[in-house]
């Protein structure tokens, strides 16, 4: 997969909420099955933390949902209901960024693979997930 950072924006569809952040122009992007995601049809990439940032005055339009461990922090826009990224459980100390809402023309590949978010342990364990949030030195090449 390539590790070279490139920028990327998105945000939610009525475009109060615009972010940017820097990933690779391929990435593995998760299928969650928990109650949340299957909810919401969410299929998101995890970056660290320090490669996100919000634009402008999208920090105004968003509101915070928490739920069981209250760990996650599912962020949406106050307008449109749009949840263009959150904090995951899996990585609390990054990112994740929905798929869908990325601005065209900077993806060139996207792997998706299942988590099993209705067996959350178990699928934490076995998928590696936890290291999405952890910046390499691969990835500043």
């Amino acid at each position: 997969m390539d590790s070279e950072l490139v920028l990327h924006t998105g945000g939610c569809h009525c475009k109060r909420v615009r972010w940017q952040v820097y990933a690779p122009s391929s990435v593995v992007a998760w299928d969650c099955n928990c109650s949340d995601c299957s909810m919401r049809r969410n299929t998101h990439f995890i970056v660290p933390s320090e490669r996100f940032e919000l634009l402008g005055d999208s920090k105004e339009f968003i509101t915070t949902y928490t739920f069981g461990t209250h760990t996650a922090k599912h962020t949406f826009c106050k307008v449109c209901g749009i949840t263009s990224f959150y904090i995951p459980r899996s990585n609390p100390d990054g990112i994740a960024v929905t798929l869908r809402c990325v601005d065209p023309g900077t993806l060139t590949h996207v792997e998706i693979k299942c988590f099993d978010g209705q067996n959350w342990e178990g699928s934490y364990k076995q998928t590696g997930i936890a290291s999405c949030s952890k910046a390499t030195d691969e990835d500043s090449k």
